[in-house]
């Protein structure tokens, strides 16, 4: 007997539409940002296979608020020791800068709505944000209940959250309060729902609440969601004093989407995540959705313009990397391989004129705009064209490019081809890599040097040769390398960041040396820094040396013109 194909779309049955006919959302354009919420430290966090550490969250905390976030999800203490820690640290030691708003979630259940207003304790201003699933599924299949058991269980988490505020007046509280799985609701019982809770609360225009309707699971194509939203904006008590506010997940690839489109409905408020991390396939991206508005000329209040830290942070944070291909933040998406995109993109910006609207062929943004370069735009595919440079190095010579060195050094191969006109054979690609990374002159040169832990820290200690001059040059750091460019900067006057690093041992057994592949930016300029050793300590400092000596006479040369 034949086995029975798995692959069969017939158990899945088709969203059913509202009906909505005389839906107002598609004449709507979207001219002004909305409240955004950034949920990257609770709906993001609870996502990872590691959960953040608390210098991670310390990490990601700072970032959002730099990036300007007024309102950002903190954690959900009721149910972790962890997040109830980190809200105690972020309260006691004054992190919450006075123009942001934490937010906590919390189940309504009574012994967790206590331990969550436990958690705020001494808050300036924080809002409660408080959940009960109302789905048909989630009724009939998890909890069992009726219609009205869903309402009561709202309308009793409703009341303890009032109960709770009203004991500490001292802070100024704001109430949400999400019907997950809203989505898979009934608009009319979300609005239901959501009305019992609103009355709860008593809000008024003045002092809105916030009703949160999140697509925990996406269900249907956005136009249905926009209709959804604008049904519920139609349905819900008390409308003026609510703010309305949209949690889209990503489950059909439309997060995005669904969002503005929901927003276009009438919601007020976004929430989501940098790069779109989140359970399943991810949460709402902000960073899309914003620059989706910057691109149409509309102010996202939000500051991306250095992509590359947000991307290194959130990368060191949750341990998961940037597709190159992601929206304004991949490391391939202002570049072109194909000759004519390169041809048109070049015309274009030998025609723009700074100050001028940006009418870029297959550049919707100016990347600049975001940190990147124009080096970025127009390079050769490491992977293509006159031959795997990448793949040549490490199978003949041990050498594991990181991407962005593989796409660095392809220029240089490239350049050698067009010069040539011929094919370029591995041991010229070797011997060019040799002079381009490891033969320059060493104008800086570490002469003598020490390191020591004192305490969770590492501390540093050369005599460093730079362009002729002896420096004594001392930092501390949170290692070896860290220490070692807090010394460089404080006695070079140059100020400089660590963009990329890389290492790996060349070959295999104890007396394998180590190679290290180093990239320093100073403002939009980039510094690349290579260098071999028998330990790895010594490779990392020379290829930060290498990177730095270029730098550091880039700067001479600025301050001499």
């Amino acid at each position: 007997m034949a086995e029975q194909n798995r692959f069969d779309h017939r158990k899945y049955p088709a969203f059913k539409p509202v009906g909505l006919t005389d839906r107002t959302w598609p004449d709507q354009v979207i001219s002004e940002a909305p409240r955004w919420c950034s949920v990257d430290l609770r709906d993001g966090n609870q996502a990872l296979i590691e959960p953040m550490s608390v210098n991670q969250k310390k990490q990601m905390f700072d970032l959002l608020v730099e990036v300007g976030f007024k309102e950002i999800e903190v954690g959900f203490p009721s149910a972790s020791q962890p997040d109830f820690d980190f809200v105690r640290y972020l309260i006691e030691e004054n992190r919450i800068p006075d123009d942001v708003t934490v937010q906590v979630l919390t189940q309504a259940r009574p012994e967790l709505i206590a331990r969550t207003y436990e958690a705020l304790k001494g808050v300036r201003r924080a809002i409660v944000h408080v959940y009960n699933s109302t789905s048909v599924v989630q009724r009939e299949k998890v909890f069992k209940t009726d219609k009205a058991g869903i309402v009561d269980i709202a309308v009793r988490g409703a009341k303890e959250v009032k109960k709770h505020a009203d004991l500490a007046p001292e802070t100024e509280w704001v109430f949400q309060y999400s019907p997950e799985s809203f989505t898979g609701t009934e608009v009319d019982f979300a609005a239901e729902v959501c009305s019992a809770v609103v009355n709860v609360w008593q809000p008024t225009k003045d002092k809105p609440c916030i009703i949160n309707l999140p697509a925990t699971v996406e269900m249907a194509t956005p136009n249905v969601f926009a209709d959804q939203i604008e049904l519920f904006c139609r349905q819900v008590e008390n409308r003026e004093a609510i703010i309305i506010s949209l949690h889209t997940h990503n489950d059909r690839g439309c997060g995005v989407a669904a969002a503005e489109l929901g927003l276009m409905a009438g919601a007020d408020r976004i929430e989501g995540t940098l790069l779109g991390n989140g359970e399943r396939t991810g949460n709402m991206d902000i960073i899309t959705m914003a620059m989706n508005m910057y691109s149409q000329g509309v102010d996202p209040k939000l500051d991306f313009s250095d992509m590359d830290k947000i991307c290194t942070v959130s990368k060191a944070c949750t341990q998961i990397e940037v597709h190159p291909r992601h929206p304004y933040a991949g490391d391939l998406v202002f570049t072109a391989f194909s000759g004519s995109h390169q041809d048109a993109i070049k015309k274009c910006l030998d025609l723009y004129q700074e100050g001028s609207f940006w009418e870029i062929a297959y550049l919707p943004i100016d990347p600049r705009d975001l940190g990147r370069t124009y080096q970025d735009v127009i390079r050769v595919n490491s992977q293509s064209g006159k031959g795997g440079v990448a793949y040549v190095l490490q199978s003949k010579f041990g050498f594991e490019l990181p991407r962005w060195l593989q796409i660095e050094f392809s220029r240089v191969v490239q350049k050698e081809a067009e010069t040539s006109g011929q094919e370029i054979s591995p041991d010229r690609i070797w011997s060019l890599f040799q002079e381009t990374y490891l033969s320059n002159p060493d104008e800086v040169v570490l002469d003598t040097f020490a390191f020591e832990k004192v305490g969770d820290r590492e501390n540093f200690k050369a005599e460093l040769h730079c362009f002729g001059q002896t420096l004594n040059i001392q930092g501390e750091g949170d290692g070896v390398v860290d220490a070692f460019v807090e010394a460089i900067k404080g006695s070079t006057d140059v100020d400089f960041e660590i963009m990329e690093y890389g290492e790996h041992a060349l070959g295999q057994g104890a007396d394998a040396e180590a190679v290290t592949y180093i990239q320093l930016k100073d403002g939009l300029q980039r510094y690349t820094g290579v260098a071999i050793s028998r330990d790895i300590v010594s490779s990392s400092l020379n290829a930060l040396l290498r990177a730095a000596g270029q730098l550091i006479q880039d700067a001479r040369n600025r301050d001499a013109a």
